[in-house]
């Protein structure tokens, strides 16, 4: 019997997250006006609304030890660690409607959304 001592092939990691040329748009506008040096925008997820999460976005000034950094169109994102499972896959985008605009997060891990769209679950 011959027994191979290499390890099965490891798949490769998914991107955690991705974002559009419009939200990184959105998020140079912001940071910006901010009025002082950024390093990048913190995303999270936190217990809220009927659903029982809903995404989170802040100004960074620097990079927490454990944050993932993806960097896209000229920003940086930083992930928070604690979202991280919930977020694998997303995309971040920026839409403009006739009556709102906002960020819009597109993810393959949510099961379900609440009415209003504030919330999600997993």
């Amino acid at each position: 019997m011959n027994v191979s001592t290499n390890p099965a092939p490891r798949r490769p990691r998914p991107q955690l997250m991705s974002i559009t040329e419009a939200a990184a748009e959105r998020v140079r506008q912001l940071m910006d006006k901010r009025g002082k040096p950024t390093f990048g925008v913190r995303i999270g997820v936190r217990t809220k609304g009927c659903s029982g999460l809903s995404y989170t976005l802040e100004y960074a000034d620097d990079k927490a030890p454990a944050d993932e950094v993806v960097e896209a169109h000229g920003v940086r994102l930083l992930v928070d660690p604690k979202a991280s499972l919930f977020l694998i896959g997303t995309e971040m985008d920026y839409e403009v409607e006739k009556l709102k605009s906002g960020f819009v997060f597109r993810n393959p891990n949510e099961k379900g959304r609440c009415g209003c769209g504030e919330s999600f679950h997993v």
